[in-house]
């Protein structure tokens, strides 16, 4: 290896960086830790015609049994939070290596709305950006208002407006049309100090239903505390030694229709339309819940296949029932697509990313 400041270490298993607890090896890897750092790894990977992958929280990610035969890039950049005040607003600059759910915790001590009904979802504050997170009525991208990165074309490092990056359901420019040119390296978040917190979530409201009338309003702290409750009830909080924890999370995204797919769906089930469950999404089109689908498709809470499963808790949870491989995932993930396909008519899209899709 030429004289780095980096650690450049070969044949490294990615299995234990990920939650699913699965994956191959890296054939280089590295950590990270500042600008120059990751300056400095991008320039091995290209000097030695490496593919990149760029590994954050591993909290969405499926590495497959081969592992990534290249360079993986580990984020760890994690310089302080730092607060700047405009007036009723304060802006957030936080480097891409943070622990998100530490962020959300310190900003509902501090009594800031915006980002409370996020509590408990895993990995870095780099991740955020990329599939625009949400949960319990909100979205992270309603509070960014710049992203730091590192432009790979251009190599050098570029501040992204919040127009620029993009920004849709579980969507940004990070994951569709720019995947692989840019790596965060710090997001920038902006709050109102007027806010109060979001309770639109049907299941926020019904843990504050007895909210006694005599009590303050719940606070961002309340509902950082009652979200971590109920994603916990779902079995969608990753929690060492718990039986659903080796997972990535919702494995489907919601699927975006057109509305006459309800009809098909209404006909296969025998149901009337508006038994389909269903709200509104952009340009006239339906949002489906991927869960329900795949309930009446047949794959219900604890359905197992072989190491494989879905979550005791939630439908929605591929999990690695203990020795599970990328390719136990994988079979069990194309069952339910095709089940899902053949029965409705709706292909059904994952969220977790594998590495061979974003290497660079």
């Amino acid at each position: 290896m030429p004289n780095l400041s980096i650690r450049v270490q070969e044949q490294v298993l990615l299995a234990p960086f990920t939650t699913f607890r699965i994956g191959g090896p890296a054939r280089y890897f590295c950590e990270a830790a500042s600008e120059d750092e990751l300056v400095e790894a991008v320039q091995f990977a290209r000097q030695h015609g490496l593919k990149i992958f760029i590994l954050g929280g591993g909290s969405n990610l499926l590495v497959g049994d081969e592992g990534f035969d290249g360079l993986v890039i580990r984020i760890a950049i994690d310089d302080p939070v730092g607060p700047f005040y405009d007036g009723h607003f304060v802006d957030y600059t936080v480097a891409a290596g943070t622990d998100w759910n530490a962020v959300v915790l310190r900003l509902c001590e501090q009594g800031i709305s915006g980002v409370e009904c996020l509590a408990g979802i895993p990995g870095s504050v780099g991740g955020t950006p990329v599939q625009n997170v949400g949960a319990y009525g909100q979205e992270v991208a309603s509070t960014i208002t710049a992203v730091r990165a590192f432009d790979m074309e251009a190599s050098a490092f570029v501040t992204l407006s919040h127009s620029q990056c993009g920004f849709a359901y579980r969507h940004s420019i990070f994951n569709t049309s720019q995947r692989g040119q840019y790596i965060v390296t710090a997001v920038t978040f902006r709050f109102d100090l007027d806010a109060r917190p979001n309770l639109a979530y049907a299941d926020l409201q019904r843990h504050f239903a007895d909210w006694d009338a005599q009590r303050p309003a719940p606070t961002p702290l309340d509902v950082y505390h009652a979200v971590r409750a109920i994603r916990h009830r779902k079995g969608m909080l990753i929690v060492e030694g718990e039986a659903d924890c080796r997972s990535a999370g919702s494995f489907f995204k919601n699927p975006v229709v057109a509305p006459a797919a309800l009809d098909q769906i209404a006909a296969n089930l025998q149901l009337p339309v508006g038994e389909v469950p269903h709200w509104p999404a952009a340009d006239g089109m339906v949002k489906l819940p991927a869960a329900w689908l795949l309930e009446k498709a047949g794959f219900v809470k604890g359905f197992a296949l072989g190491q494989a499963g879905i979550s005791s808790r939630h439908t929605l949870a591929l999990i690695n029932r203990g020795h599970a491989t990328a390719a136990d995932i994988f079979a069990l993930r194309d069952r339910i697509t095709d089940e899902v396909l053949s029965r409705f008519g709706i292909r059904l899209e994952q969220e977790p990313v594998q590495p061979s899709s974003g290497s660079v």
